[in-house]
């Protein structure tokens, strides 16, 4: 029988969103139950993934000393995907490989020159591939601008939502809570997630406090973002959580009165995804990826100008309020529509075309 590697080792950080992809579609191939290919995934831990699935898939572990040439896994398998664009795993052999492309912000936040090391590299695996999946028409757009594609075929597949049932048990409160109306957002605090400038934004909306979810320690979190709070003076109104659990963010999806995004660059952006699934009004960044997952019942915002954040909030609130029941349905039927078991699906085929299936 075919047997398929899944470079998969990012699984084992699941509050990111590499580790989230891994964990949705290995669920979803799970959940698909092929039976004419094996898969292999290659994780640290094995262990929870065997208690899981069981014998449906092969394992096998994760050993960072793989990255170098010599110690390179010399398995012939019969197709390997490479499930973020960033491992530095690769396959010994020169055989069929399927990568996916999750974003290239790189270019912008790490370095524009085509020659730098990340670039070059990103460039060798695209070189290799004998067929390319993006996660949004977005990723693929940029990928296209920055680099030079082979000629395989390319498949644009929307990541899943992870969130499918609201589970919350009756009178469950997260332990870090404000009484009054918040907004919610949740990401790794850096200065592509913009964080700063809804704090500014606050300030034109005395009514709202805001709550932020994710990992905390970082510069960003420690410079621009504090600074801005301690300036305008907004300590009160701003909780800073840190990483939460599921059941928290379930929690502050549910009650927050608005889901606030304004990331500079993503590659797809799952967590406005997660929050229509609960029928709350959304409000975005007007550019990268998220006007093509948002769709057209989000609010967006064009530039970060914090009053005339605060303008498009007042109004798309007035607006969401005013036709709530109709507005809440589209945004959990839209939720609905991305679905991991879907995802997995077109990824098979995806599979088997390159099997020759």
């Amino acid at each position: 029988m075919q047997n398929i590697f899944l470079e998969s080792h990012n699984i084992k950080n699941q509050h990111f969103g590499f580790g989230q992809f891994n964990y949705h579609l290995i669920k979803g191939l799970y959940n698909a139950n092929v039976t004419d290919f094996k898969m292999t995934l290659h994780a640290k831990n094995t262990q929870p993934l065997k208690s899981e699935y069981g014998s449906y898939f092969n394992y096998k572990k994760y050993y960072s000393f793989r990255r170098n040439a010599p110690f390179l896994i010399r398995k012939k398998y019969d197709l390997w995907h490479c499930l973020n664009q960033n491992i530095k795993i690769e396959p010994y052999h020169d055989i069929p490989y399927l990568l996916t492309v999750h974003d290239v912000n790189f270019v912008e936040e790490v370095s524009s020159d085509m020659s730098h090391k990340h670039n070059v590299r990103f460039q060798e695996k695209l070189d290799r591939s004998h067929a390319i999946t993006y996660i949004s028409n977005y990723a693929k757009a940029s990928t296209h601008e920055h680099f030079n594609i082979p000629d395989v075929p390319e498949y644009v597949i929307h990541n899943g939502n992870p969130i499918l049932d609201i589970e919350i048990p009756q009178n469950y409160k997260p332990e870090q809570l404000t009484t009054a109306p918040f907004l919610f957002s949740i990401g790794e605090f850096s200065e592509r997630k913009n964080f700063h400038a809804l704090v500014k934004m606050l300030e034109f909306l005395p009514e709202y406090h805001l709550i932020l979810s994710g990992k905390n320690n970082t510069d960003y979190a420690n410079g621009t973002l504090q600074k801005t709070i301690a300036q305008l003076g907004l300590q009160d109104r701003v909780l800073i959580t840190g990483k939460i659990s599921e059941l928290d963010k379930q929690y502050y999806l549910q009650n927050c009165e608005a889901f606030v995004f304004p990331s500079l660059r993503e590659g797809f952006g799952i967590p406005p995804i997660e929050a229509m699934r609960f029928g709350k009004p959304v409000f975005l960044s007007n550019n990268t990826s998220l006007p093509e997952i948002g769709g057209e019942h989000a609010f967006y915002w064009d530039n970060y100008d914090p009053d005339y954040m605060a303008k498009v909030m007042q109004d798309g609130l007035n607006t969401f309020n005013n036709n709530k029941d109709t507005l809440s349905q589209n945004y959990i039927n839209h939720a609905k529509s991305f679905n991991w078991d879907n995802a997995a699906e077109k990824y098979i085929k995806a599979y088997r075309d390159l099997l020759g299936k």
